[in-house]
């Protein structure tokens, strides 16, 4: 889902948010209004009294918009179906001022796949942040565990911040360059 827009919203209930860029995590209340400015990867930024505010897909419904629907894997699926799923879910996840996920801006340095317990699989991902100091690091971090936790049979994930090699626009993909302007 990708939209660049100007939608106006009212909030139906209480909401949780994350203020952009600042990471910090605030409670919108109901009766709020304001515009979504981004909805990517099953998450909105909404404009409101001044602010950019990030509303995660399980909150959609505070805005009637619905929440994402559940992954599904075969039974029986194998690490490499699990790690196909693992990049899709990985390709959902934007930070909310910039419109390309973090697979195309070449912040994702690493996947691995490994036994997690008797029917599980723990996934490990090594990426980076186009500016160590970020304040939606943590943010952008906890959207890709959580995104890779809804896979079926993935117990764990461990999303660790690396800044070695550090980032740099050649790292994006040429499709990201070509959407920013940077090609």
């Amino acid at each position: 889902m990708y939209s660049r827009s100007s939608e106006p919203v009212r909030f139906e209930r209480d909401c949780a948010a994350v203020l952009v860029p600042q990471g910090e995590a605030v409670t919108l209340p109901a009766g709020s209004v304001g515009y979504i400015t981004q909805a990517l990867g099953g998450s909105f930024t909404v404009f409101v009294e001044g602010n950019l505010f990030r509303i995660a897909g399980r909150d959609a419904d505070a805005i009637g918009k619905e929440p994402p629907a559940p992954l599904e894997l075969p039974e029986g699926a194998d690490d490499e179906a699990v790690e196909k799923l693992v990049w899709q879910q990985l390709r959902t996840c934007f930070d909310p001022e910039i419109p390309i996920n973090v697979v195309e801006l070449g912040l994702v340095y690493d996947v691995r796949i490994e036994p997690h317990d008797e029917a599980g699989r723990r996934v490990r991902v090594d990426m980076t942040l186009t500016a160590p100091g970020c304040g939606m690091g943590d943010v952008l971090v906890a959207d890709v565990r959580d995104k890779l936790e809804l896979i079926p049979t993935v117990a764990e994930a461990d999303v660790e911040l690396v800044f070695d090699p550090p980032w740099n626009r050649s790292m994006m993909s040429e499709a990201a360059r070509l959407e920013t302007g940077l090609l």
